[in-house]
């Protein structure tokens, strides 16, 4: 919404923002005028911006953390190379640091790979509008993550965009976006983790606001995922409740995570916490997050007595209840990746305590999480 707010040349008035890092550092980049924009570990704010940026006037040097120069970019700015972008990398080929020559007037057609990061499709998908002649997008190969790219295609058209999906071609029109209000729903992936403490806690009823039983985010999935677990959610004009009935646990759990692929670390947790083995499939974008996800999960579950099984290519993971011998006293290593703390804290609950190394790295998506927990009963104490 804020990269759409930009295009529109408008100031928009949006409500219920986030105030992760990732946010802020996309509200930084758009209205600060320095050529040199650091984005820090925010892939999302890397991908939107390298396709923002290529549409305006200047030149700008979009960087980030250590990370961020190893994960791919090269997909996204071939794309927009293709359209007649003029942009470089300035160290290692493919990836970021990227010096981008602004002034990309004309849309046209492109084909782009469809099992890549559905960020890099709806980048491409904001900027069209913008664009002469608008931009048609044909995805080839399997198509992951479609509903973000659903996500972004009925967030335009909420905007005034009549753009259209068939699964594999996405169609732009040249049309200016309208934009004068939006409340923004607030992010089902972090409402995970309260999914979790709930499976975890019977008997307990959570608040969380802003969440729509009709909700345009893939992962509101949560919602499915976790009734076999007893985890129920009551939807009212204010937000969702739940509530947690006892029942009799699963005998074992099978989901194509292609959709949802963030509900990964969050729901592989929570079945190895209640005992349920699992095999996940739709996990091949997990291998270039913000860390490598399956191989974090398979590490830091095994510090706590799980043996966890993936190929290498990254398309499955599961776990057949084969236990290994836990550390004594494990620190959960982070790797940077937010979501790798606030899936493993909640599982004090299980564990009586746990320790989480590098804490603050929730900041990124959810800085008030260790607050919520205490909130919620959890004692938080520095290790």
């Amino acid at each position: 919404m804020l990269i759409m707010s930009s295009l529109s040349g408008s100031d928009a008035d949006l409500t219920n923002l986030s105030d992760s890092d990732d946010t802020m550092v996309l509200q930084k980049a758009l209205k600060e005028g320095s050529a040199m924009k650091d984005i820090g570990h925010a892939g999302t704010a890397m991908r939107f911006l390298t396709a923002y940026y290529a549409t305006c006037d200047g030149e700008v040097i979009l960087t980030g953390s250590d990370r961020m120069k190893e994960r791919p970019i090269g997909p996204l700015v071939e794309a927009l190379s293709g359209l007649g972008a003029h942009i470089e990398y300035l160290e290692k080929e493919g990836c970021p640091p990227l010096k981008i020559f602004g002034g990309l007037q004309a849309g046209g057609s492109i084909a782009i790979d469809g099992g890549i990061s559905s960020q890099f499709i709806s980048a491409l998908m904001m900027v069209g509008p913008v664009l002469e002649g608008g931009l048609h997008i044909t995805l080839t190969g399997d198509v992951v993550s479609a509903t973000y790219i659903e996500m972004t295609l009925a967030l335009m058209n909420l905007c005034g965009i009549g753009a259209t999906f068939d699964g594999q071609q996405i169609v732009i029109p040249q049309e200016p976006y309208t934009l004068d209000r939006f409340t923004v729903e607030s992010d089902w992936s972090g409402a995970s983790y309260w999914y979790l403490v709930a499976s975890l806690s019977p008997g307990s009823k959570i608040f969380l606001p802003h969440l729509l039983e009709e909700s345009l985010q893939g992962d509101s999935a949560l919602v499915r995922l976790f009734e076999p677990l007893g985890v129920v959610s009551l939807f009212g004009d204010k937000g969702v409740t739940l509530e947690v009935e006892k029942r009799s646990k699963p005998g074992g759990m099978q989901h194509d995570f292609t959709g949802c692929p963030d509900l990964v670390q969050t729901y592989a947790v929570t079945l190895c916490a209640q005992d349920v083995p699992f095999r996940f499939s739709g996990t091949r974008t997990l291998r270039v997050k913000e860390t490598d996800r399956i191989s974090a999960l398979q590490t830091e579950l095994g510090k706590l007595g799980f043996v966890i099984d993936s190929d290498q290519g990254g398309d499955w993971i599961s776990w057949d209840g084969t236990r290994c011998e836990p550390e004594k006293d494990p620190v959960i290593h982070t790797y940077h990746d937010h979501r790798m703390a606030m899936a493993f804290a909640p599982l004090a609950g299980r564990f009586g305590s746990i320790t989480i190394d590098d804490p603050m790295v929730v900041t990124k998506s959810y800085p008030d999480f260790w607050k919520d927990l205490e909130k919620a009963g959890f004692r938080i104490s520095p290790a």
